[in-house]
């Protein structure tokens, strides 16, 4: 949640309250004042405010740098193991109704960063310098990654913080690692700044409750009612401006200097709600604040939400319950399995559709202008709806589903209301089958069914009949990048060679190698492509829940198969006419499991009709005043042989290294070669072809070794 203005004003005008301590020394102290010895002091992090910290990666516009991005998370969670420190995380898993309006206010307001996010790789040729958006799905992602270190993680299923303070105080936590004013509200374990955190001493400040209660001149019962006066999510500033214009006129007649800036307006609140409290009773009393009933109501419902188990100050009716959304739809095991692999951030959507019955996605780097490049929120709806009908006719027939509503965020979509989505059809042989049996069946014949589930979701179940063949992780590439050729007309053999170059490339590159990669420039199509695969990443996890897990998740995962500056560098050598052994860094091991991948999909798009067609977009530069800095592009606008030639510029032993490969995935027998497509215009797309602009690397980078820098130029280049 958080309270507006509140750790501004813990941090600017309370410095009493702002306490330097060393992690490490707490921990200590706290395993010292308890009983039992064998368990390691814990702090409770609340890992979406650490998302922002934790990816440092330079790239953030490219679809993410999921291999750097693991390294720097292991590191993170081994200098808190190393010295004894547990550690236990909690995600965001839901969006409470009561917080519905402040949600959809922050996806606006974000839709407006990325339009200035893409106009400005249009103009400038760069990522902006300070990452305003972060990867998509990164939260969610994140989860699986901690899990693969070994980490104890939660998702919340009512509000994140209200469950964070709650576990903090019943496993007696000694801090909570964030940066949400609100767990100062709480009363709970101490809030620690993740903002000031050190990692190399691990000391950052502690919020000292009782220090903020002497400045305000409050009791600690009263913190609630400071909080839902001065807003937060759920009672909006809105809702309780007519108090806090009373408090700062009441407070400017004794401090004429004041206004309702900066902290001035925490300290006039403050100043107000002194009265609120009833010293004789020592109990929180509204009565002398004049308050209308309906202001009361809403206060009181506020109060409570900060009110942990046995804190309540007043009476409620607002205990969370679960109450499944379509339980006459599934078995009550079904529900509780849902419900447990959701809270320990096993799985994925299912939660929402089964026992929400709501589905959300927050915003995606997606270019409103590129009429070309369907939203994400479309391309995978097809997808979204077969995972319906597979989860809820269970116990239906396919014309008495319920629809569920999504709340996802894309060009045109005002998010007023929710779209209400009907479930399809999905495989006549999956429909047969009951989810008890594909959830919790053992036998051969339903490790089979789970996989036709799992791709005839994807539109692809032809896939199924090559598990096993290749690793699973490249199966999941090559059923994403199908599924996305069949339902986005737009896309051409160049965005295939460039998806499937890149998951091909990756298994052989190390985080740090990934990092030399140099970019002679950003497209903004490139962009919003690696966002679109993520994206798909996601729904892939999201159908595999569903299915019964026949993948294994880790398979799933974007640092498996995916890396954004890598895609980058293969989609501008893929629309630059690379051959192809060039474009698999000159390595035929890698070159033949490309080839056979490119083979499957062509062959699936000829069964269904879709004409896939060779498309180049190659990047155009402006003519400038100046030519100093100007790279060497051709006349047709392909890149020099200098820089196409080196592939993705890696070091030199590769192709040693990609020969251990030979044979390994040899099942189709493809002959190596560029495929020479028909060129008639291309049969299912009526949009124009469009040219996007050459694009410079955001900021200078040294020079590494032996690696040799791609073309750069400072000068901005022209649309």
């Amino acid at each position: 949640m958080g309270v507006k203005g509140l750790q501004y004003f813990l941090d600017r005008c309370c410095p009493q309250a702002c306490v330097t301590v060393n992690l490490r020394e707490m921990a200590r102290q706290h395993a010292a004042q308890t009983t039992d010895h064998t368990c390691r002091p814990t702090l409770v992090v609340d890992g979406m405010a650490c998302l922002r910290r934790w990816y440092m990666c330079e790239d953030w516009v490219c679809g993410g740098q999921w291999k750097e991005y693991m390294d720097v998370l292991q590191s993170w969670v081994e200098t808190f193991t190393s010295v004894n420190i547990g550690l236990v995380f909690f995600f965001d898993g839901v969006v409470e109704e009561k917080k519905r309006i402040e949600w959809t206010r922050r996806r606006c307001r974000v839709n407006k960063d990325v339009a200035n996010i893409f106009s400005h790789i249009k103009m400038h040729g760069k990522q902006p310098v300070s990452p305003s958006c972060l990867p998509s799905g990164l939260a969610t992602f994140t989860r699986f990654a901690l899990k693969s270190l070994g980490q104890k993680v939660f998702c919340s299923v009512q509000e994140a913080d209200y469950e964070i303070a709650s576990y903090a105080l019943r496993e007696e936590c000694f801090g909570i690692l964030g940066f949400d004013s609100d767990f100062i509200i709480y009363d709970s374990a101490p809030y620690l700044s993740v903002a000031k955190l050190h990692m190399d001493t691990l000391t950052t400040v502690k919020y000292d409750r009782q220090k903020l209660c002497q400045k305000l001149e409050l009791s600690l019962p009263q913190l609630p009612l400071l909080a839902c006066v001065l807003g937060n999510d759920v009672v909006s500033e809105e809702q309780m401006k007519h108090i806090r214009n009373a408090a700062i006129a009441t407070y400017r007649e004794g401090n004429p200097a004041s206004n309702s800036q900066d902290g001035h307006m925490v300290l006039a609140v403050s100043h107000y709600l002194k009265s609120s409290w009833n010293r004789e009773e020592e109990e929180l009393d509204l009565s002398p604040l004049n308050l209308s009933e309906t202001d009361e109501e809403v206060l009181k419902k506020g109060i409570c939400l900060y009110s942990l188990s046995g804190q309540k100050p007043f009476q409620s009716n607002d205990s969370h319950t679960f109450l499944p959304a379509f339980k006459k739809y599934v078995s009550p095991e079904v529900l509780e399995s849902c419900r447990e692999t959701h809270i320990t951030a096993e799985g994925f959507m299912v939660y929402g559709v089964l026992c929400e019955g709501v589905l959300e996605c927050s915003n995606s780097l997606e270019d409103e202008d590129d009429k070309e490049l369907l939203p994400q929120a479309v391309v995978y709806k097809p997808c979204r709806r077969r995972m319906y009908c597979l989860l809820l006719q269970d116990r239906g027939e396919d014309d008495d589903l319920p629809v569920i509503k999504e709340w996802f965020v894309y060009a045109g979509n005002p998010l007023k209301q929710p779209d209400l989505v009907q479930p399809a059809t999905v495989s006549p042989k999956c429909s047969q089958h009951n989810l008890d049996l594909l959830w919790f069946g053992s036998s051969p014949e339903v490790s089979n069914l789970r996989l036709l589930a799992f791709f005839s979701i994807l539109d692809c179940p032809e896939f199924s009949e090559i598990h096993g063949d290749i690793d699973d992780s490249l199966l999941a590439a090559l059923c994403l990048v199908t599924y996305m050729v069949l339902q986005v007309p737009a896309l051409s053999l160049e965005d295939v060679d460039a998806y499937l170059s890149q998951a091909v490339c990756l298994r052989l590159k190390s985080s740090q190698e990934l990092q030399q990669i140099e970019l002679p420039a950003l497209s903004s199509r490139a962009v919003q492509l690696g966002c679109l695969y993520v994206r798909g990443l996601s729904h892939l996890l999201g159908a595999n829940c569903a299915s019964g897990s026949p993948l294994a998740w880790e398979a799933l995962m974007p640092w498996q198969n995916f890396d954004g500056r890598l895609f980058h560098s293969k989609y501008l050598l893929s629309h630059s006419n690379t051959e192809h052994l060039v474009l698999l860094d000159n390595n035929v091991s890698s070159l033949s499991l490309f080839d056979n991948l490119r083979k499957k999909i062509i062959e699936v798009c000829e069964s269904k009709n879709r004409v896939l067609q060779s498309r180049p977009k190659p990047c155009e530069l402006a003519n400038r005043s100046s030519n100093e800095h100007q790279p060497s592009w051709g006349r047709s606008g392909h890149q020099s042989a200098g820089w196409r030639g080196r592939g993705d510029l890696r070091r030199r032993g590769w192709g040693e290294r990609g020969e251990s490969e030979r044979g390994r995935h040899q099942r189709y027998d493809v002959r190596p070669g560029h495929f020479s497509p028909d060129t008639s215009p291309y049969s299912n797309d009526g949009h124009q072809q469009r040219g996007f602009p050459h694009q410079s690397r955001s900021r200078p980078r040294p020079r590494r070794g032996r690696y040799q820098m791609a073309p750069r130029w400072p000068a901005a280049p022209g649309n």
